[in-house]
């Protein structure tokens, strides 16, 4: 049997057991192809609370006892050389319910590899700065509302300042629900004070609404209510452009300062001009409907619903420049669209001066059915060295690789289960889905940290079976 065949058998076993939620199904390193995956370690924060580093056989190798929304590597050029440190979740109020925003995200700070609290901004001790002088007991009267309320992205500038999304609550001059939840973007300094702000509302006639949807966006609700803030864009994502080719070439679009946003409910992609705050390049929210059967590369790009992670390729990885996405396929947009009665998600590259996709991965690219790759929110796609995408099927709890031609060449499914909130269950749920899965270089941790690079071959999944007492 052939590795390719293998692999499609893996992933429609996987997309089978997890898609059907049946009561047992395997988790940890399923499969591992030596020879065709990128070794690295990889992070995400479980459903446990917890923050775990993981190898390649699936080993955890580290533990932050704090999770993030996502967790976020810090290059140890911007620690002062100390390797292992990120940025988590401090404090949260708690909740029986999990809305996808950041309302409950009291404090956000920087833990080092001994999850010793290095930097934090918020509603947990104000501001300190490990990298400066101290400033313990500082009061965060920058902290608007004060808590940090950040929720789904963040960065740390070379200038050592960090970037943090957020909401804000307010009501909205021509909006028919009482508030909103605003989407918004503070550069902190070290110290805590802001020194940036940009406000998702100001900039609403940049997103490239018609004005048959733009009133719709007015006019819609909570459907958790009217006592709820109406979360009408649901911003999830944020990331700095940085060093890019288009700038290189003269495209002042592209400068390295600028920011990549995407939005899941409205379903577009914008860069924001650091300078200015304007809109300087978009995609979406409107896009021709897909075209079902054969598909051509390039084309260009059709209907994205309720993406995640948009955000340019780095230098020197494959396909530099262009921005890949998780198309989650899910319901968005205004007016709502749907993939309709066989749900599927992709992951897309995107050249962004033509618009065209210039690769994709759906479930039919490792032969198996397009339904058999499916997570209708959260979820990420990273490009790796090599070629390959680590992609999280999050809803799942499912990490894999797969290569450039859709061949499965590793895959995890998190064992970390706990009783989670999810909007609309009205009670928590077992559950081990995961926001976000980043690769992360065998160089970023201390020296010494084990690692295990051992194959993984699984079985026909018709042969699969449960031991018996």
């Amino acid at each position: 049997m052939t590795t390719r065949t293998l692999a499609a058998l893996s992933l429609f076993a996987a997309a089978a057991n997890l898609g059907a939620a049946p009561s047992v199904y395997p988790t940890g390193v399923t499969r591992y192809d030596t020879a065709t995956a990128y070794n690295s370690y990889v992070i995400f924060s479980g459903q446990d609370k917890n923050t775990h580093l993981i190898d390649m056989n699936g080993n955890e190798v580290h533990r932050w006892n704090a999770e993030g929304f996502p967790p976020v590597l810090l290059d140890p050029a911007l620690t002062g050389g100390r390797r292992g440190h990120v940025l988590v979740q401090l404090a949260s109020t708690v909740g029986t319910s999990n809305e996808g925003n950041g309302l409950r995200n009291q404090a956000i700070g920087e833990l080092d590899w001994n999850s010793k609290v290095v930097w934090q901004w918020g509603a947990a001790g104000g501001a300190q700065d490990a990298y400066a002088a101290p400033v313990e007991g500082k009061a965060s009267s920058q902290v608007p509302g004060g808590s940090a309320k950040q929720h789904h992205d963040w960065r740390r500038l070379p200038n050592g300042n960090t970037l943090v999304l957020a909401n804000l609550v307010h009501p909205l001059a021509g909006f028919a629900a009482p508030q909103v939840l605003d989407d918004v973007i503070y550069e902190v300094t070290p110290g805590g004070d802001l020194v940036w702000k940009w406000l998702a509302s100001d900039h609403l006639n940049e997103f490239g609404f018609r004005p048959e949807s733009l009133k719709l966006v007015k006019n819609g609700a909570s459907p958790r209510g009217k006592a709820a803030p109406f979360d009408y864009l649901h911003v999830n994502n944020m990331s700095v452009l940085g060093p890019n080719r288009w700038f290189d070439a003269g495209d002042q679009r592209f400068n390295p300062e600028n920011i990549l946003i995407d939005s899941r409910e409205a379903n577009f992609i914008v860069i924001i001009d650091k300078q200015t705050g304007k809109v300087v390049w978009s995609l979406g929210p409107d896009y021709p409907a897909q075209v079902r059967g054969p598909r051509v590369l390039p084309r260009p790009v059709d209907q994205i619903i309720g993406l995640h992670d948009a955000h340019v390729i780095e230098p020197g990885l494959p396909g530099a420049g262009n921005i890949l996405v998780f198309d989650n396929q899910g319901e968005a947009g205004y007016p709502r669209v749907s993939v309709g009665v066989q749900p599927r998600s992709r992951v897309l590259e995107i050249d962004p001066v033509t618009k065209q996709i210039v690769w994709e991965y759906t479930g039919g690219d490792s032969n198996g059915p397009d339904w058999g790759f499916y997570s209708s929110f959260i979820s990420s796609a990273r490009r790796l060295p090599n070629g390959n995408t680590l992609i999280d099927e999050g809803t799942f709890g499912r990490i894999f690789q797969v290569t450039s031609k859709g061949d499965i060449a590793w895959e995890y499914i998190s064992p970390y289960f706990a009783p989670t909130p999810v909007a609309g269950a009205g009670k928590p749920v077992l559950s081990n889905w995961l926001y976000r899965a980043q690769p992360v270089p065998y160089n970023w941790v201390p020296e010494g940290t084990p690692r295990s690079e051992k194959a993984v071959t699984p079985p026909e999944p018709g042969k699969f079976r449960v031991a018996t007492n």
